[in-house]
């Protein structure tokens, strides 16, 4: 296919050889990053050596997350339309009787928390978002070759069919896989462990079974997982033991053998790919190297056990994506950028973690070993609140930072303390109309508000910082909409119709909520509490340029103050905070 014919070119006045992002990899987090940055009105090129998008089915699981992500990219009701929404795993014995189900059925985030996908489907339909944005090109065939980071910008070599480019930018961001070209340039090792298991990935279609849920056979004798997709598609995994060769492996005979042993109806449906791979269990020792940022699995590679590889590649690039706008668009300091590894490095690494605990229970050594673990499960599913913390994926890790950009201690005792991902709940709008939360929250940062708070007061520090923000009053959910008890300065109103809103501020002991533009809590005040209000300017105050009275100059330091004392540790890293913003 001629790549020309795929390009999101640019408007002819626009500067080609100049943009202030630019992107490496057109994968799903390249890609998403890229369709993020274009919402945010970010001029970004995003670089890929194939001539194409790839149209091969690595990963097959999209989570609640992740396609929160996609809504704030504004691709999610495309994608949703072509997912297999809220599946479940079924685990089977060694005899193959079922001993477990998970089934998850909560919709926190506003999406089911685990649903079937074709990544080749969704990487093409982010492709083809691109060109909704005038400031967005995507140029195939194009290999980043070299970069020289030059400290206010990096300048690009890119190969090309015709010759060489030059490229400059004011952030590269590398998205480009597992063996990342940049952080191999960089010199950026991955600390963690590759395991010796291989496993064998068999992609099918045209399935006739309907049962929708993931079947995995914890067999000591021939450990595999039977993972229904959408449109007629199947996927089979099988782990190979230690004396297996892998080309032996992968003859159809044998595949197909493996799969009439766990289904006969699957045995002889079309095979489309069969590929043997080891896993990963390692993460970048840094995320940053001074304008160049890794993202993906150029930053982490996870096991396949949990399905969250890509979904952690989309956390990375929902968190990243915002710090590099404000930065680009709003006067931020670029030290903004510090707290995305700090944000999100002890998150993927407990993903990791729990990817490798879930391998260990699915690939029991022996069937005395399987014996026990499943006997230990059925027993724990006796007790209804260790059934439902399975049952419902409760022992995934929060989405929840440690530290970094936000106000508060990430410690409180909180439902949903500062610095975790807030709810998505159904919101109602006046007319009856119910939509989700961040339909309402807008792009940017926003302001809730669940009383007539004055919220002037807070509309200075944000107009200070020049970030896009909403102002929003929620309407309790005992309450009707009464519009002439609404003071001024709000920019939407909704009614808080299950009360999740209401429940998680009173418990903050606030009336006004601030969320960041990927979601997280920022932080929690009270109109006319000096100290909150205090806190959240002084943590705007550090970022923006130029700097503002109090701070350091040559400082990148994150505060972290809490509301209701005022009190904080201060994390800092000596950098020069000049730029050219």
């Amino acid at each position: 296919m001629n790549s020309a014919l795929l390009r999101v070119a640019a408007p002819r006045h626009l500067d080609e050889t100049y943009f202030p992002v630019v992107v490496v990899g057109a994968g799903p987090t390249g890609l998403t990053l890229a369709n993020l940055l274009g919402t945010y009105g970010v001029r970004t090129l995003t670089l890929e050596r194939s001539a194409n998008v790839l149209d091969e089915p690595r990963a097959v699981s999209i989570d609640d997350e992740s396609l929160r992500t996609l809504q704030a990219a504004n691709v999610v009701e495309d994608v949703v339309k072509q997912i297999v929404n809220g599946y479940g795993t079924w685990y089977y014995s060694w005899r193959g009787k079922k001993f477990a189900e998970v089934e998850p059925t909560t919709t926190e985030y506003g999406f089911q928390k685990r649903n079937a996908f074709r990544q080749e489907v969704l990487v093409g339909r982010l492709r083809d978002s691109l060109k909704r944005f005038e400031h967005a090109s995507l140029w195939f065939e194009h290999e980043v070759v070299r970069f020289v980071d030059e400290g206010n910008s990096v300048l690009l070599t890119v190969k090309h069919a015709d010759g060489i480019k030059h490229v400059r930018c004011d952030w590269l961001v590398a998205c480009d896989g597992g063996r990342s070209g940049t952080r191999e340039q960089l010199g950026i090792s991955l600390v963690g462990k590759t395991y010796d298991k291989r496993w064998l990935i068999v992609d099918l279609v045209g399935r006739m079974s309907p049962f929708r849920h993931t079947r995995t056979f914890c067999d000591p004798a021939r450990p595999a997982i039977r993972l229904p997709g959408p449109e007629g598609t199947l996927r089979y995994e099988f782990m190979l033991h230690d004396h297996e060769d892998p080309e032996k492996a992968l003859d159809e005979a044998c595949v197909r053998t493996w799969i009439r042993a766990r289904d006969p109806g699957d045995a002889d449906l079309p095979i489309t790919r069969k590929v043997v791979y080891t896993f990963h269990a390692r993460v970048a020792n840094r995320w940053r190297a001074g304008r160049v940022l890794l993202a993906g699995d150029a930053a982490h590679l996870t096991p396949p056990f949990a399905g969250q590889g890509m979904n952690s590649g989309l956390r990375d690039v929902a968190n990243l994506s915002w710090k590099l706008a404000a930065v680009v668009n709003s006067g931020f300091a670029p030290s903004l950028v510090d707290s995305y590894e700090e944000e999100r490095r002890p998150h993927v690494w407990s993903l990791i973690q729990m990817a490798v605990r879930i391998g260990a229970f699915m690939q029991p050594k022996s069937a005395v070993n399987a014996m026990v673990m499943q006997a230990a499960l059925k027993l724990v599913c006796l007790f209804p609140p260790a059934r439902d913390y399975i049952l419902h994926l409760k022992f995934k890790p929060k989405p929840r930072f440690q530290s970094g950009f936000f106000v508060g201690s990430a410690a409180a005792s909180l439902p949903i303390p500062a610095g975790q991902l807030l709810p998505q709940p159904l919101v109602e709008l006046q007319g009856g109309t119910a939509v989700r939360l961040d339909d309402v929250l807008g792009t940017g940062f926003a302001v809730v508000v669940a009383s007539d708070a004055i919220v002037a007061e807070f509309r200075r520090i944000l107009d200070g910082a020049r970030v896009p923000y909403r102002v929003v009053k929620i309407v309790l959910k005992a309450e009707d909409f009464i519009v002439g008890h609404i003071q001024g300065g709000v920019d939407a109103i909704a009614r808080d119709s299950d009360g999740v809103l209401e429940d998680i501020m009173r418990k903050a002991g606030a009336d006004v909520m601030f969320v960041r533009p990927d979601r997280y809590v920022l932080g929690y005040a009270n109109s006319g509490d000096s100290r909150s209000i205090d806190a959240l300017k002084q943590l705007f105050d550090c970022f923006v340029l130029p700097v503002s009275e109090g701070c350091e100059s040559g400082s990148s330091e994150t505060r972290h103050m809490s509301p209701s004392t005022g009190e904080g540790t201060v994390t800092a890293e000596r950098r020069n905070r000049s730029s050219t913003y």
